[in-house]
């Protein structure tokens, strides 16, 4: 990935990226019902909790949708296109689906249902970014 944007972290979403930094995806976990929810908040779109925990999960899923990007949306990642942005649905997790790029394949390669592994990009020394790849040992 050559071009980058720096996320707005926020009190509820810090945790998350710390968690990237250290090569993990970790998702809010309800403190209540249990149900993970993304993009983290507050409270439980669910149940209305507000206690919460965060959950390592094993990052492994499948292509929910994905669009192929063939005009930059900000001249920073003009050099990149094009590009794939999938929604990745993050198995175990009762259908939380997550936004990322896909990378590692050509567009030409993606397909609904594919299988997908997390994977992380050290952008910058204070940033990492979630990313998938191909599940070579599942496709």
């Amino acid at each position: 990935m050559s071009g980058f944007l720096p996320p707005a972290i926020t009190a509820d979403t810090a945790p998350y990226w710390e968690a990237a930094r250290r090569h993990e995806l970790r998702l809010q976990r309800c403190g209540g019902c249990r149900a993970f929810r993304f993009y983290p908040g507050p409270v439980c779109p669910r149940c209305g909790e507000e206690a919460a925990e965060w959950e390592r999960v094993s990052g492994g899923g499948e292509v929910y949708s994905y669009v192929i990007v063939h005009r930059a949306t900000h001249p920073v990642f003009a050099a990149d296109v094009p590009y794939v942005v999938a929604l990745v649905e993050i198995s175990g997790t009762g259908g939380i689906r997550i936004p990322s790029r896909l990378v590692g394949v050509t567009p030409d390669e993606v397909r609904i249902g594919m299988a997908v592994d997390v994977d992380f990009e050290d952008v910058t020394p204070d940033c990492t970014v979630p990313v998938f790849r191909l599940a070579r040992d599942r496709a």
